[in-house]
Parts: C-alpha cells; sequence; structure tokens
C-alpha cells in the first residue's frame, strides 16, 4: 500500500507545480491593464491625391512643432501641425534621386527627415522644408544593401538603423552608408533570439539601445548599444505565436519611444496600438474597438508633450491620440 500512497502523493504535488506554473504563466501572458487608455482628440483625412488626403498612410514621425506623414501610394510625404493643418509636400512620386517609391516608417533626427523607400531600395535623407540631401543604399543583399527597406532609425552621430525586410535583418549603417554590423540571418526567418520573421520598424531609446519590430513574429527585440541581444516580448516567449490578447500582437508595423521612454508599438490585425515599459512589461492599449474598420493602425509616433499620432492605413487618415 505504501508505494501507491506515495504514487499519489506525488501526482497531487505534480498536479500543484503544474497548476502553479500555468497560473503564474497566465499572469505574464495576460497582463492587466496599468493605465487608462487614450482616447481620440482628432483625425483628419480620407482617400485620394489632394493636399491632405492619403492613398495607404504608412508612416509617421513627429518633430518640435510638425508631423511628417508617408502617403504610400501617392509617393510623397506630407507635412501638417499638430491640429491637422496641411503645410507642404516632400518630394513625389518616381525613381529619381529626390523622388520616392512607396513611402513606408520614418525618423526624424538633427532636423532631418529619413525616410525608408521601399520599392526604390534606399533609405531617403531630406531638410526638414522638403530640401533633398542624399540616397543611401542600393538593390540587393549584400552589406550595405537593401530588399524593401520598410523602418528607419538614426542615432545623434547619423548612424543608421533600418528594418531591411526581404533580407530578413536589420542594418547598422554609418552617415555615408558604410556597413557596420547586422542583425539576423541574410534571407532566412527564424523566431530565436536575433533571428527576424519580416522586420518592419526599428526604434532608438536615449541610451542607443535598439527597439525592433520584428513584424510577422509578432513581437519586440531588443538590443543593447553594443550590439548584444537583450530581451523580447509580446505573446507566450515571444515565440511567433499571434493573438488579441493584451500584450499579444498580431503583426507589428511600426515602434516608436515616447518622451518618458516607454515604447508604443502599432499592432496592424488587431487594429490597436499598445504601450510598454522599456523592458516589455504591459501598460495600456488604444484604437478601434472591435466590429470596426481592418487594418487602422500601421505607423505610430509620439510628441515630446506626448500626444500620439496614428496612421490609419484602412481609413486613410491620421488621428490624434491623448492621454485620458
Amino acid at each position: 500500500m505504501r508505494p501507491a500512497k506515495i504514487h499519489i502523493l506525488t501526482a497531487r504535488r505534480l498536479l500543484v507545480l503544474v497548476s502553479t506554473a500555468i497560473l503564474l504563466s497566465s499572469c505574464a501572458w495576460f497582463p492587466s491593464v496599468k493605465e487608462q487608455p487614450y482616447k481620440l482628440a482628432l483625425s483628419w483625412g480620407e482617400k485620394g491625391s489632394d493636399p491632405g488626403q492619403f492613398n495607404d498612410p504608412t508612416g509617421i514621425a513627429v518633430s518640435a512643432d510638425e508631423m511628417f506623414v508617408s502617403d504610400a501610394r501617392n509617393g510623397r510625404i506630407q507635412v501638417f501641425d499638430f491640429n491637422g493643418r496641411f503645410i507642404r509636400q516632400i518630394g513625389k512620386p518616381g525613381e529619381g534621386a529626390d523622388e520616392l517609391g512607396r513611402p513606408m516608417n520614418l525618423a526624424i533626427v538633427n532636423d532631418e527627415l529619413y525616410v525608408a523607400d521601399y520599392w526604390n531600395d534606399r533609405i531617403q535623407v531630406y531638410a526638414l522644408d522638403g530640401a533633398h540631401r542624399r540616397s543611401i543604399g542600393a538593390s540587393g543583399s549584400g552589406p550595405g544593401e537593401f530588399n524593401a527597406p520598410v523602418g528607419v532609425a538614426a542615432g545623434p552621430n547619423g548612424d543608421l538603423y533600418v528594418a531591411d525586410f526581404y533580407n530578413q535583418r536589420v542594418q547598422h549603417l554609418r552617415r555615408d552608408g558604410k556597413f557596420v554590423r547586422q542583425w539576423g540571418m541574410t534571407g532566412k526567418t527564424g523566431f530565436r533570439a536575433g533571428q527576424f520573421n519580416y522586420p518592419t520598424d526599428v526604434a532608438l531609446d536615449n541610451g542607443g539601445r535598439l527597439y525592433v519590430a520584428d513584424g510577422y513574429n509578432d513581437r519586440v527585440q531588443v538590443f543593447e548599444q553594443n550590439g548584444d541581444f537583450s530581451h523580447k516580448w509580446g505573446g507566450p516567449f515571444a515565440m511567433n505565436i499571434s493573438g488579441p490578447f493584451i500584450a499579444w500582437f498580431a503583426t507589428a508595423t511600426s515602434i516608436a519611444v515616447g518622451p518618458q521612454g516607454n515604447i508604443f508599438v502599432a499592432d496592424f490585425y488587431n487594429d490597436r496600438v499598445q504601450k510598454f515599459t522599456p523592458g516589455g512589461a504591459f501598460l495600456t492599449v488604444f484604437g478601434i474597438r472591435p466590429g470596426g474598420p481592418a487594418h487602422t493602425a500601421i505607423a505610430v509616433a509620439v510628441s515630446a508633450e506626448g500626444a500620439v499620432f496614428v496612421a490609419n492605413f484602412d481609413l486613410h487618415r491620421v488621428e490624434k491620440w491623448v492621454a485620458d
């Protein structure tokens, strides 16, 4: 009889351990909301090609007092004030030195606008007044070459970090395009740390830490200034498991660092923006309510005052969200 009792006690202990593990995992995988969601304060735009209209807005960035929007199929960047008033246009469709072929995510550093020029396989750099300054990169899979760049970030010294979509990697380049390093294996997808499945955007914090929207792995990956992997988050174990739950993603398409260092992620197929601490702890979520239009949050940017601007892909408009 003793062996049977020991067996029963062991089974009970195992059940307790498993139940405890599941409970702890649930707390990690299904966190609660820590902050109130943001509220929609303003929206503007509709489908078209006139000033203030869009045809697939896909990227967004802010300066001290202006907001820049990638108007992808119109092959241009439109500039607005924070109240939605059109100011000017940058670029035009084409393959020329100062032209754009489906501009995607944007970055602004040191009064320069960096544009991921998807179809032209390069990064275009403009002054904020629209003057073209330089082009970086060319088509290919070698160092310093791109196959559909979709996201770009720049350091204070002009170093570039580029989400190289079809090459399945993120590249670090000097200001002149000289190759420094890359993360990910060229042309190969993966779900382990430091591997990517169509990376879509990148952002730098004030300490030089690199945040990567690892698009179809449905997660965020973080790398230290020296290039070492730091941490990742998104769904169970951040291993390419998508879902509609909070702190999970269904294709992360854009990432931005807020003025207090928090991380905002455009969660495209879930039609929302999620906010996290730099360590990946979930804070809040906001966007179109269930039952509304699909594919609404493709790009996100945050002003110095904390207003969140979202490129609404499906409705061809821009939205301004503020803390409630």
